[in-house]
């Protein structure tokens, strides 16, 4: 499985700047957040927007946020503790505090085991960065590591890994969720994680051809 896109990291940033809003839109309506894509642009550009609810208008604000860490940070590593401060961002002022950018305590996972899980699919030298944050934004998802905001911290996080090595951005967009949830659904149910990885390679990876 080749890089569809092989950009530096200021193009590849570039072309999310370009379409931020679009991938904030996508993302929150993944996870069953109701905005339109001109209500998520009002509030991207923070304006008064009438008819949502107090949590729909910070989860916007919140991803718009975690994007901004995405793109303006360079020099950071993919580790848990960077997936962590991801969920932070994410889920800030959605969850108790205590449960910001925490393992959840039911059903408890072991962190440990996390850790080493993460790692794992991170440092796979034999595939290329868009396999491996393909991989580990599955993972994630199936893991449901986090309170709430597991889909929204998975895609943050492999986008980081997408963007740092010229890759493109992952994105669902509209016309392919239900798809998605179905074989979503499959993989949390066989983890076997072939057929839906595929897709998402040939569906939902955007980018441009310099």
């Amino acid at each position: 499985m080749n890089n569809k896109f092989n950009l530096t990291r200021e193009q590849n940033v570039f072309v999310a700047k370009r379409n931020i809003v679009d991938y904030i839109w996508k993302s929150a309506n993944l996870e069953g957040i109701g905005v339109t894509y001109p209500e998520t642009q009002a509030i991207y550009d923070g304006g008064i927007v009438n008819g949502l609810t107090v949590d729909n208008i910070i989860a916007i604000c919140n991803l718009k946020n975690a994007w901004q860490f995405i793109l303006e940070n360079k020099d950071i590593n993919y580790n848990f503790n960077v997936l962590c401060h991801i969920h932070k961002l994410v889920a800030d002022r959605l969850v108790l505090e205590q449960d910001l950018g925490k393992i959840r305590t039911t059903p408890v996972p072991i962190e440990s085991q996390i850790i080493e899980e993460l790692n794992s699919l991170l440092n796979q030298e034999d595939k290329s960065k868009t396999e491996i944050a393909i991989e580990v934004m599955l993972y994630i998802m199936r893991r449901q590591m986090f309170i709430d905001g597991n889909k929204r911290v998975a895609m943050l996080f492999a986008n980081r890994i997408m963007i740092d090595n010229g890759c493109g951005i992952i994105s669902i967009a509209q016309e392919y969720q239900p798809t998605f949830y179905e074989k979503l659904i499959k993989y949390y149910e066989s983890n076997d994680i072939n057929d839906l990885k595929k897709w998402i390679y040939d569906h939902c990876i955007d980018g441009i051809n310099l």
